[in-house]
């Protein structure tokens, strides 16, 4: 059992962290960062995150990805700026949801200008009243020849209002249970128009989180994801995945926090000397510096156990429900550390705050993650 990271690992986390601050942070920076970063900007992030192998990095080299191991994508991921973050894991997990669901011709058809970050990808599956159960949803897909036609509407779309495409997962009949089966169908929005709205949220505000109504949306049948996959299963599988990378989002957010408040607290004085100084300030520093490393070292555990294999459901849910609820609490101790002015934009921990409180939500609530891990313990599902 080896702690450390390797220096090609060391390598990775340097290298992406330098691109961050020498690529996207000038272009984040030329925008405003409580509202919606542009198309056209984001397309020219989109296409520095290709060249470096982050728009697909769960596929094989075979495949068209990088196969990259999921240990060393959560490295360069907890360097990318949080909004950003999510917005490219819902580019890659769609695009591995695609592969795994799609027949080869649809493949080379859809999958390539994704690879080259040329268009941006995003999942619809959430509903106004379907979230974490997705045999609840209600959008309908019929064929009618050469046509699916599409009804319903879908919530929690990161990426919605600037993707090209999206994988709409959607009910197209029942099984021998009489349980709603799924399908998922590739939408791109320049050939089959739908509504679609951004959502005002607390954080992660340059990023594109949406609605979509598809009122009677015409779509290609062959765009229809039909090679046998499981849709369902395959949403298991990504959320597992996503997870503790979503963790790593919050942990890096509680690292800038933490970075922000140990300066503050040289700096700042009262009685006398350094608030960096004083018993409570310093239990401060302690609390958060341990929040950040036990959140960290969960969610690098749930990624190499997904290298190596092994069941992860418990593992991934326990990551990112503690990383999310002790990031949090630790921003908060942070803009504590800070007195007066923690409060104030000025400082940017409200921010940071307002940002890690938005990653509870995204690929299931604590709540949800809760029972996951309730049902790993004990072998009986509380949710049916």
């Amino acid at each position: 059992m080896d702690f450390s990271l390797s220096e090609e690992q060391s390598m990775i986390q340097e290298t992406t962290r330098r691109m961050v601050e020498r690529d996207i942070n000038p272009i984040l920076a030329a925008h405003p960062s409580d509202r919606s970063l542009p198309r056209e900007p984001l397309g020219e992030i989109y296409r520095l995150l290709a060249a470096q192998g982050i728009t697909a990095p769960r596929l094989s080299e075979a495949d068209g990805g990088t196969g990259m191991k999921m240990l060393d994508y959560g490295l360069i991921y907890e360097q990318l700026p949080a909004w950003l973050a999510v917005s490219i894991m819902a580019h890659e997990v769609t695009i591995s949801r695609i592969h795994a669901e799609a027949t080869p011709e649809q493949r080379q058809r859809i999958l390539p200008k994704m690879f080259a970050g040329e268009w941006i990808g995003g999942t619809a599956t959430s509903e106004p009243g379907a979230g974490s159960d997705p045999r609840g949803l209600t959008t309908r897909m019929r064929v009618e020849g050469d046509t699916a036609i599409v009804n319903g509407a879908k919530v929690w779309i990161s990426n919605g209002s600037v993707a090209d495409c999206l994988a709409v997962t959607c009910i197209d009949g029942t099984d021998e249970k009489g349980r709603n089966t799924l399908k998922r169908i590739v939408i791109q929005r320049s050939e089959s128009p739908f509504t679609v709205r951004e959502i005002p949220v607390t954080g992660l505000r340059q990023g594109h989180l949406s609605e979509a109504v598809f009122e009677d949306c015409r779509v290609p049948a062959a765009n229809i994801l039909s090679s046998g996959g499981d849709a369902a299963r395959m949403l298991t599988i990504t959320w597992n995945g996503n997870r503790p990378l979503v963790g790593l989002a919050a942990a890096r957010l509680a690292e800038r926090a933490f970075e922000k408040a140990v300066d503050y607290a040289g700096i700042r004085e009262q009685f006398g000397k350094p608030i960096a100084g004083h018993q409570l300030i310093q239990q401060k520093l302690a609390d958060i510096e341990t929040a950040i490393e036990t959140s960290r070292l969960l969610c690098y555990r749930a990624l190499d156990m997904i290298d190596r294999g092994e069941r992860v459901n418990a593992a991934a849910a326990m990551a990112k429900r503690h990383a999310t609820t002790a990031c949090l609490e630790a921003i908060s101790k942070a803009i504590g550390v800070h007195g007066g002015i923690g409060i104030t934009d000025e400082a940017g921990l409200e921010q940071l705050w307002r940002d890690c409180r938005m990653l509870a939500v995204p690929d299931a609530t604590d709540e949800i993650l809760t029972l996951i891990q309730g049902r790993e313990i004990t072998g009986i599902a509380a949710f049916r």
